[in-house]
């Protein structure tokens, strides 16, 4: 058996492309209408096609908070800015920074789904290593191996 996606329900198709597009930078690879996969794997269906196929017509519900698709960014300071110039975003937390180091910034989708985007942690790595860090202490900082760090600092 092979994972293929996650499966995305949405109440309007073109707007949730155009959202994914244009936040995300996501691309249509096929779209059958009802049923849209965009690049990284993600795949968009329609509420009316999905309510045919579980055969449930009143029992799905947005917003629960409860899931998330993650993506990491390596360039996070202007991924921000451009999330700030876009009046549509509902935040569900503003930008935090977590104990390992690593700042993210989690917002819904038009439907109510959860984006998580993280700081690629090899950016954190190279972070606190500009910071003044040595490569041990930073280790220490994020709770990751030295050789997680080491490697992050020879990637381009």
């Amino acid at each position: 058996m092979k994972f293929k996606s996650p499966l995305l329900v949405v109440t309007n198709i073109e707007k949730s492309k155009e959202f994914y597009k244009d936040v995300l930078g996501l691309k249509v690879v096929m779209d059958f209408g009802a049923n849209v996969t965009l690049t990284g794997g993600v795949a968009l269906q329609t509420i009316d096609s999905w309510k045919n196929f579980i055969q449930k017509d009143n029992e799905i519900v947005f917003s629960g908070n409860d899931t998330e698709l993650y993506f990491e960014e390596d360039d996070f300071d202007n991924f921000i800015e451009k999330l700030n110039n876009l009046k549509f975003i509902e935040y569900v937390h503003p930008v935090i920074e977590h104990s390992w180091g690593q700042r993210v910034v989690r917002f819904y989708d038009l439907d109510k789904h959860i984006i998580e985007v993280g700081e690629n942690l090899d950016a954190v790595c190279k972070r606190f290593l500009k910071s003044g860090l040595t490569a041990e202490e930073t280790a220490k900082r994020m709770d990751v191996p030295i050789d997680f760090v080491e490697e992050s600092i020879v990637k381009k």
